[in-house]
């Protein structure tokens, strides 16, 4: 095996970038020791846009049943929340986390002009980016660019997963896109890696790939502090046997083992549900549901829900009348959650979708998502957010 067809192979490149970026030697990690403890953000996307009005029923609003004859959810099954909106019975496991106000719906959010499709939408709440705005930077990536205190360190950001995502790309850093610590230890110490990386300055230029061989053994390094550091703690909790869940498990382990990120960020796919919704989006709501709750009472029990806030978002909701395949089509505004210990407004957020004033049959958005982004950049992650966002946004009151 040659050294480009071994970086080709090994999971650091793919479509011309680096999954892994370059990360902080030993000592310098060391050296992050002493910043102190960390506001945790952990942002969980709902891929294939999910159907917001059986996810948070309007159970007390006749039009709602009107307008899905045979997919709308029972008023007994509902897990009701006030007297107009309630839980899908899929979502049963949130209702203590609701109870113990760690949750906060926030409803009809989207943004002007809004567009179907998933994959320029999903852009779009990725990026911040305006409807007619073409961004090939993130948002949390333009974070990880700014000069937060900490976002000279590279691993600030974890999507726990083999890819990343373009919300965690900026100009200059990127994330890292992580499923297992010990499988990038092992991949670091491959034989092969560990030879490459001890050859000496002529080979640096070879092929143009001086950036990657520093890139690699800064990465080498890195990997050894991920694996020793993820690795003091051994989870105790139970958690479904779903790979979602899986995922948020080790969200928590870096959490609670003390590792100096500051962003996670993991997905849900299985919401684009065109025909026979009922039981594909229960199923993945399920999942969804469960893996969250096991997640918020596994950091309450390890002292870490107070340093963790957790949004959830999905590129659009669905149209508010079903179609004809029991199922819903590609819609604008939905709601998205949020999670903590420190939340200010835990509950229902804002008014009930108007399921009357519609635009052309879709819900109007009440709030912008980049409002939403606004709130944590400024009260969460301490930075101003037109410096992210490219405009001022003002701040809600969730936390």
């Amino acid at each position: 095996m040659n050294r480009r067809n071994f970086l080709r192979n090994s999971g650091f490149v793919a479509a011309g970038t680096f999954f892994v970026p370059a990360f902080l030697k030993p000592m310098e990690a060391m050296a992050l020791e002493q910043i102190g403890l960390y506001k945790n953000l952990v942002v969980i996307q709902l891929s294939g846009g999910n159907d917001g009005l059986n996810t948070v029923v309007p159970y007390g609003n006749d039009v709602y049943y009107q307008k899905r004859k045979t997919i709308a959810i029972p008023k007994n099954e509902v897990v009701k929340l006030n007297d107009m909106q309630g839980l899908n019975p899929n979502m049963a496991a949130l209702r203590e986390i609701y109870d113990n106000g760690w949750m906060t719906v926030i409803n009809d959010v989207g943004y002007p002009n809004p567009d179907r499709s998933h994959f320029r939408s999903m852009d779009i709440w990725q990026t911040a980016s305006d409807s007619n705005q073409f961004l090939s930077i993130g948002w949390i990536g333009r974070y990880l660019d700014s000069d937060c205190q900490t976002c000279k360190f590279p691993y600030t950001a974890i999507e726990v997963d083999d890819t990343l995502s373009l919300a965690m790309k900026g100009a200059g850093k990127k994330g890292i896109a992580l499923k297992d610590p010990a499988a990038l230890y092992r991949n670091t110490n491959n034989p092969f890696f560990k030879k490459m990386i001890q050859h000496d300055q002529e080979h640096l230029s070879e092929d143009n790939l001086g950036y990657l061989y520093k890139t690699m053994i800064e990465t080498s390094s890195s990997a050894s502090y991920i694996e020793e550091t993820s690795k003091t703690y051994q989870s105790k909790a139970e958690y479904p046997n779903t790979n979602f869940a899986k995922q948020l498990n080790t969200v928590s382990k870096f959490i609670s083992s003390g590792l100096k990120t500051k962003v996670y960020y993991v997905s849900l796919s299985g919401f684009d549900t065109h025909v026979n919704q009922l039981g594909q989006q229960g199923n993945v709501l399920k999942q969804y549901s469960d893996g969250v709750a096991a997640f918020l009472k596994d950091l309450k029990q390890n002292n870490k829900l107070d340093d963790t806030l957790v949004i959830t978002f999905s590129e659009f909701g669905r149209r508010v009348e079903q179609n004809a395949s029991n199922g819903t089509d590609h819609g604008t505004a939905n709601n998205m959650f949020v999670y903590g210990g420190q939340l200010k407004k835990a509950g229902v957020f804002n008014a009930a979708p108007n399921l009357t004033d519609l635009d052309t049959g879709d819900l109007k958005y009440q709030l912008d998502f980049r409002q939403v982004y606004g709130t944590i950049l400024n009260k969460w992650l301490d930075v101003d957010n037109a410096s992210i966002l490219g405009k001022k946004f003002s701040s809600l009151d969730f936390i």
